[in-house]
């Protein structure tokens, strides 16, 4: 895992936004490995947040502030590294791959303890994301209290 992202995921980069591409779920995945990390399904970027916005909604066609918007509505759970995620959608009896994480957008909101709950824990991270079955969840949690893993 790269600098930017592990320091992201630890709440260190709050004026970035981080998103992952699968494969899938873009024409030229290749074309940001300039910018991007590659994982074993697709690309992380770390990028300003002006510029990851416009990145993001040019790479998949929404705008991530909509995007996130709707995916608010329904709660499910992104990995820890941001690249992977449980679809709340999905049923035991289904193939994995029916359900498999096409994109994440998420960002880092900085400790604010007049807000309370989460946001007096830490840093927060709120991460959206869309599955291959077409639904959209959202999960947050504060730096730190998950563990990133080791690549």
């Amino acid at each position: 895992m790269n600098a930017a992202r592990r320091e992201f995921l630890a709440g260190e980069r709050p004026d970035d936004v981080l998103m992952f591409l699968a494969d899938e779920a873009v024409t030229n995945p290749d074309a940001l490995l300039s910018i991007g990390e590659a994982t074993d399904r697709g690309v992380v970027l770390v990028v300003p947040g002006e510029n990851g916005r416009a990145a993001f909604e040019s790479a998949v066609g929404t705008d991530p502030m909509t995007f996130a918007g709707s995916a608010m509505g329904t709660d499910g759970t992104v990995a820890p590294d941001c690249t992977d995620g449980e679809c709340p959608s999905a049923h035991a009896d289904e193939p994995a791959e029916d359900h498999r994480v096409r994109f994440v957008f998420a960002f880092a909101e900085e400790r604010n303890e007049e807000v309370g709950g989460l946001y007096a824990e830490g840093e927060v991270v709120h991460a959206y994301a869309a599955c291959s079955c077409g639904t959209t969840y959202s999960d947050r949690w504060v730096a730190g209290d998950r563990p990133i893993p080791e690549e």
